[in-house]
């Protein structure tokens, strides 16, 4: 058996869930840095295809459910030099509408 296979197991044995979190990038804000996408723990956060306004590649979320999702430990939001980038908590019931197609939300700005 896999560690990951593991992993779910104990997590379904003990009614365990993973905390969750919805990322959000304000896109023009960002430089590019790659601060955010180095130092996930989850390895979650990607350089994306785009460009912002100022021409850099701002980054995206690809989750792979169950194990490489977000857990909303905001480290990202913690070292993001710019502000550009912030995680909000979600509730079990809100993860059900996330699991398909996750990817940052543009916030603007």
């Amino acid at each position: 058996m896999s560690s990951e296979a593991k992993i779910i197991k104990l997590l379904r044995d003990h009614s365990l869930a993973l905390p969750r979190g919805r990322v959000y990038v304000i896109e023009d804000r960002c430089k590019g840095c790659g601060l955010c996408i180095e130092f996930c723990p989850k390895k979650v956060l990607h350089q994306s295809e785009r460009f912002n306004a100022k021409g850099y590649h701002p980054p995206e979320l690809i989750e792979e459910p169950p194990l490489k999702v977000c857990i909303a430990c905001k480290f990202c939001e913690m070292i993001c030099p710019d502000f550009a980038i912030f995680v909000e908590e979600v509730s079990a019931e809100e993860v059900g509408g996330m699991e398909e197609g996750a990817e940052c939300t543009n916030g603007g700005g």
